[in-house]
């Protein structure tokens, strides 16, 4: 009965051919009765059982009321730190008639000898097994783009002059080596010329062709590690909306890695999407444009792109198609007096299929615009028509109460702030994750400086603020089982008790960032938070992203309205057995992380 062991289940989808020949020649059945013992603490295991049929609870030793710590069933395995450790420390037992593969131990250790991975996956933590899991799961197909780096493109050498160099000069020598830009160095600095740059200098500037092309030089320029991932060097690009980055390794320059160069890595088409926003003359042409984004979203998930990075560049581009569509319906005699926000998870750069709006406007004190909410409100009208769908809780600029002069932003995040009641501390969550993306920026920023400010060692603040984060329960029973058998709520059970308890450690000490992932790092480099603990919440926060976007995107395709009416709910029998079981870790990790916001913000009782 060995060929009914199935090999394309990690661990032992990690095994080459070789391996998983060793282990199908070395595989025994067990014949359990329902209440046997298949191993006994104190024992010294045959191996690792993989169960082909039954059930089986590992309980504490000899416990008169059965306390079950976890519970097996099909595919599962079950054994394996018994084995490496030489010896049980708690009871099998079958709670039905249950048949077993063995694989002895001998052979496991064996195994682990020659396969890194497969030992890896065994002995480390859920942070390891979440991300050998997500490059070498069943039905993964992780593109060879996601696993490059700079260094493996083209990075173009550049083409150089040194300070003094004509402009007449360098349009000839840009020309004769067939490049579209070219650095200029000044000193020990590099600035960047495009053709763009020289056209705009003589013809618009009328600047003489004998000048010095160093003169005209950009010399804040985009720069990329040779070490990043391509897919970064592809969302820098895209957020800064510019065709090159120059590679830097320290303080020398590398070389160019050009937008075509990341493209032939990558074939969906995300820039063209960009270029086609950029382009949009019209209302009609950027919505056009941004329908392109849930095939982009399909693509970027099909081919296994992590999601963290599927997050970054969907947020980039949505934070694009907003501020074009603030270029399109606010007068541009306007914009400089205001500054449009988004707020929730669209300001942590965290949405990927849009759930809803959170917006807000602020504008210059003593401003006069006698049109302002009647334009938001068509601002708003639009971006549903987008497929950006209405907020519930009716925060949006179409909402006057989302609309505030900078005197009046600040008064309301301090009236927020001093109010202990949940709906004010909901607000004032939302607000906090907010993200200048058009218009004038200091706005905003002069409004956030005053309010963290005003927070500075306000202790009682942050223990009613974190209270929040510890509110829902977490789906697990007492000994560790997920407790619901058909369906969770994955973002009160899981997502939203990080968001909120890292949002509140990242307020407390004056993080700048939104992003959930970034303000961790923050977190951590500031000492804040262990690097471990750090990286376990990351990785279980994306696992429940992926979880949650998998199934919103079936239920999207299977509606006739394309609209997810339960874009939270987990449905458990979908998920196979190592998503059941990266899930069970995962809501570990977040349980251990209330554990710990409720002793730091003294949340007892």
């Amino acid at each position: 009965m060995t060929d009914s062991f199935k090999m394309d289940n990690v661990p032992f989808s990690l095994l080459d051919e070789s391996e998983q020949a060793l282990v199908s020649a070395n595989l025994d059945l067990g014949y359990f009765q329902q209440g046997e013992k298949i191993i006994a603490a104190g024992e010294v295991p045959e191996g690792v059982h993989v169960i082909l049929k039954g059930k089986v609870r590992e309980s504490e030793a000899g416990d008169e009321q059965q306390h079950v710590f976890v519970h097996y069933e099909n595919e599962d395995y079950f054994g394996g730190w018994s084995a490496l450790r030489g010896r049980a420390i708690h009871d099998f037992i079958a709670d039905e008639e249950t048949i077993c593969h063995i694989l002895p131990t001998r052979i496991l250790l064996e195994l682990m000898q020659s396969n890194a991975l497969f030992a890896d996956y065994f002995q480390q933590d859920f942070t390891v097994k979440s991300e050998i899991a997500a490059q070498h799961g069943k039905g993964q197909d992780m593109a060879e783009f996601m696993l490059s780096k700079i260094t493996s493109a083209t990075i173009r050498e550049p083409l150089v002059v040194e300070q003094g160099t004509s402009i007449r000069e360098a349009t000839r020598l840009m020309r004769e080596n067939k490049a579209d830009c070219v650095l200029a160095r000044k000193g020990g600095r590099y600035g960047m010329v495009t053709g763009t740059d020289l056209l705009d200098a003589v013809v618009l500037k009328e600047l003489d062709l004998d000048g010095d092309v160093a003169e005209i030089a950009s010399y804040r320029l985009v720069t990329a590690d040779p070490d990043d991932y391509l897919f970064n060097a592809l969302v820098m690009m895209t957020q800064q909306q510019i065709e090159r980055v120059v590679v830097m390794s320290g303080q020398s320059m590398l070389g160019v890695v050009e937008l075509t160069d990341v493209l032939s890595y990558f074939s969906s088409h995300s820039h063209v999407i960009g270029i086609r926003i950029e382009r949009a003359s019209s209302i009609a042409d950027l919505r056009e444009a941004a329908q392109g984004l849930n095939d982009l979203i399909k693509a970027l998930i099909s081919t296994g792109v992590k999601i963290r990075f599927t997050m970054d560049l969907l947020a980039a581009m949505n934070g694009r198609i907003i501020a074009k569509l603030f270029d399109l319906v606010i007068p541009a005699d306007m914009q400089p007096h205001v500054c449009l926000i988004v707020m929730g998870s669209e300001g942590r750069g965290e949405q990927i299929m849009k759930t809803d709006q959170d917006n807000a406007l602020i504008y210059r004190d003593g401003l006069s615009w006698s049109t302002m909410q009647k334009t938001m409100a068509s601002f708003s009208e639009q971006l549903i028509s987008f497929g950006f769908p209405p907020c519930p809780g009716n925060i949006m600029v179409s909402n006057p109460e989302w609309v505030n002069s900078v005197g009046d932003w600040t008064q309301k995040l301090s009236d927020w702030a001093e109010t202990c009641e949940g709906e004010a501390q909901m607000k004032l969550a939302i607000a906090v994750d907010a993200k200048p993306v058009a218009g004038n920026q200091a706005l905003f920023k002069v409004a956030r400086n005053w309010f963290l400010r005003h927070l500075r060692n306000n202790d009682v603040f942050f223990s009613h603020f974190a209270r929040a984060a510890i509110e829902f329960d977490t789906p697990l029973t007492f000994f560790g089982n997920i407790k619901d058998k058909s369906e969770l709520d994955i973002k009160k059970g899981g997502i939203f008790p990080i968001v909120h308890g890292v949002r509140t450690l990242a307020l407390e000490h004056r993080i700048l960032s939104t992003n959930t992932y970034k303000r961790i790092e923050a977190l951590i480099e500031a000492g804040q938070m262990h690097e471990k603990d750090g990286k376990e919440i990351a990785e279980a926060l994306s696992l429940f992203v992926q979880l949650r976007l998998r199934q919103q995107m079936r239920r999207v395709e299977e509606s006739e309205d394309g609209f997810d009416p339960t874009p939270n709910l987990i449905e458990l029998e979908r998920l196979n057995k190592m998503e059941r079981d990266l899930l069970r870790d995962a809501l570990q990790v977040v349980k251990s992380f209330k554990k710990h916001l409720t002793l730091r913000y003294h949340l007892g009782g």
